[in-house]
């Protein structure tokens, strides 16, 4: 069980990102090269976030003051 843990919090983002990008493959099964692609740029940003927490919370409200 901890290795389950100690697994989730460092690759915990790129799961969630998978997930989400899978999800969004199902409703466009004929687009497979932008699936993949798709997949690839969820897990890249799930992990980015994940490990950038407090500078993506900062930028984000940065941008959202802004508008």
């Amino acid at each position: 069980m901890d290795e389950f843990k100690k697994f989730m919090s460092k690759y915990g983002g790129i799961v969630i990102g998978v997930i989400i990008a899978i999800l969004l493959l199902c409703t466009k099964l004929y687009k497979v090269i932008i699936a993949i692609i798709l997949i690839a740029i969820c897990g890249y940003a799930g992990n980015y976030i994940q490990h950038n927490k407090f500078e993506v919370k900062e930028k984000l409200k940065n941008f959202i003051d802004k508008l």
